[in-house]
């Protein structure tokens, strides 16, 4: 099969799962960005062990579980998580010599990088602005990809992702503008005029998303975070700019919507 072939395969069983998942919601959404979030953790450290940082695993899987046991238990804060999650590394230090300030604060980042913007998605729960998360962001991947293969002349950024060009940038914001507008007609949404600025910008946000990827990918050396999506490569390959979405159009949604 070709390496398209292997992509749109790909992208319809996501495609499915992410229907099923989306509309349980729930348990069965919030478990869900835990596995992505821990798969996603452990592709980011393992890549970021190539340039000689040594993140610990356990304190990253413990704070992507603290997550999701605040997710369906809102009474616990998110700044209970992180206190605790400080307070067992600062424990961790204490107890053994090799601990480095470098790797626990790449250890946190990691949690905040993946785990904590990703679980904006539930916050959103139950909400016909959900789907705007997924619409926008793997709309402007799909738009952008196209549009560059069959216009694209004019590199975007060609020392981070040498492929990616401007007119495909560009086609990956009208291609979401035109997708939000059409789900927000289907859906009879209010407030069209708000969610087209939300699409161009959340759109421009989806693309940083994938580029902060890339970049990382560069600085590790590596060309995919992983092979478990054939086609996509791994879980950061796809949610990259997922990641940076779904903050931005919760944030837009509870403070504009």
């Amino acid at each position: 099969m070709s390496e398209l072939g292997k992509r749109v395969s790909s992208a319809i069983i996501g495609l499915l799962l992410l229907l099923f998942i989306v509309n349980k919601g729930g348990i069965y959404l919030s478990t869900a960005i835990l596995v992505i979030s821990i798969i996603g953790l452990k592709e980011f450290y393992r890549a970021i062990s190539n340039i000689g940082f040594s993140p610990y695993d356990f304190i990253g899987i413990l704070g992507s579980i603290l997550l999701y046991i605040s997710d369906l238990f809102p009474i616990i804060q998110r700044d209970l998580i992180f206190t605790v999650s400080i307070v067992v590394l600062l424990i961790y230090m204490l107890s053994n010599k090799e601990v480095t300030l470098a790797n626990m604060g790449i250890t946190l980042f990691g949690i905040v990088y993946i785990p904590f913007l990703l679980f904006h998605i539930s916050y959103l729960n139950g909400s016909k602005y959900i789907w705007l998360i997924f619409i926008i962001a793997f709309g402007t991947d799909t738009f952008a990809y196209f549009t560059g293969s069959r216009f694209g002349k004019k590199k975007l950024c060609p020392k981070i992702s040498p492929k990616k060009t401007v007119e495909g940038a560009i086609g990956g914001i009208v291609g979401s503008l035109v997708l939000t507008i059409l789900y927000a007609i289907f859906m009879e949404l209010d407030s069209i005029g708000e969610l087209m600025i939300l699409a161009v910008i959340s759109s421009i946000i989806s693309q940083c998303g994938d580029l902060v990827a890339s970049r990382i990918k560069r600085i590790s050396g590596i060309k995919d975070y992983g092979k478990l999506i054939p086609g996509h490569g791994g879980i950061l390959d796809r949610f990259d700019s997922i990641i940076l979405v779904a903050p931005v159009i919760y944030y837009f949604v509870r403070y504009f919507l």
